[in-house]
């Protein structure tokens, strides 16, 4: 073989190397969070992710006994069912960045202010249908009123609140987390896409491309081990949520 004909065949090899890891993108997961001035799940998460110009920045929504939409990860907070509890009772929770438990108006509010960044929406898992159903009418209705429509997507575990927000808002990009359904379960449901733990995907790998093939996408959460990273992304998936989004960026460029 020639000199030429080795050179363009390691420049081919590059460029499709580039082309994986250009169709990778980052989430940022609860905001920007290891950082000064940061917290999980803080409206300066989403801001300093925002800054960044990460494809997404992911948070999780809970609503109140008396119908506010608030964002904070665990269930209970200094013991308190989130659900179970009325805003006023939970308001003056400070953040370890001394903010104020933050609602869904805020992170709306700050979503908008740098739109290339996508709002990764995690409904949680309330406690009975019911409550799920309120809690996706109030949250696709918060959105619809701040215009965010084009901006967010939807995640959760809970199998009823994708259908829910399915059939509420058909056409919604909505992706399930549990990681226990095949790619073909999904389609037959209408869901966008998989958002399943990495030894989710060690197990199954051939969802991946299952999943795209039926034009689905694939995220897979929470990836902060750059070898770990690095066989995701040679593996073609289209995203990876992470709580390092300053080096897993650096990494794929």
């Amino acid at each position: 073989m020639s000199k030429t004909k080795i050179k363009i065949g390691m420049l081919a090899l590059m460029i499709g190397s580039n082309a994986v890891f250009a169709r990778t993108r980052i989430i940022a997961h609860q905001g920007y969070w290891d950082c000064a001035g940061s917290a999980r799940n803080s409206v300066a998460a989403l801001g300093k992710a925002q800054e960044l110009k990460v494809y997404g920045s992911e948070f999780d929504v809970h609503l109140t006994s008396d119908g506010v939409l608030v964002v904070y990860h665990d269930d209970e907070i200094d013991g308190k069912l989130i659900e179970a509890h009325t805003y006023a009772e939970l308001r003056e929770v400070r953040l370890t960045n001394g903010e104020k438990l933050p609602t869904l108006e805020q992170y709306l509010e700050q979503g908008k202010k740098a739109k290339g960044t996508r709002l990764i929406l995690e409904i949680k898992p309330h406690k009975d249908k019911h409550a799920e159903d309120r809690a996706v009418a109030a949250i696709l209705d918060m959105v619809k009123k701040h215009k965010a429509e084009g901006i967010t997507e939807y995640i959760s575990f809970s199998l009823n609140i994708c259908k829910e927000l399915l059939r509420l808002s058909p056409g919604v990009t909505v992706a399930y987390l549990k990681g226990d359904l095949a790619p073909q379960a999904l389609k037959n449901l209408g869901l966008s896409g998989l958002d399943y733990h990495y030894s989710v995907i060690g197990d199954h790998p051939g969802w991946i491309k299952a999943a795209q093939a039926l034009g689905m996408t694939v995220n897979v959460w929470t990836v902060n081990d750059p070898v770990i990273v690095k066989t995701l992304v040679g593996q073609g998936v289209d995203y990876i949520t992470t709580d390092k989004p300053v080096e897993m960026t650096a990494l794929l460029r």
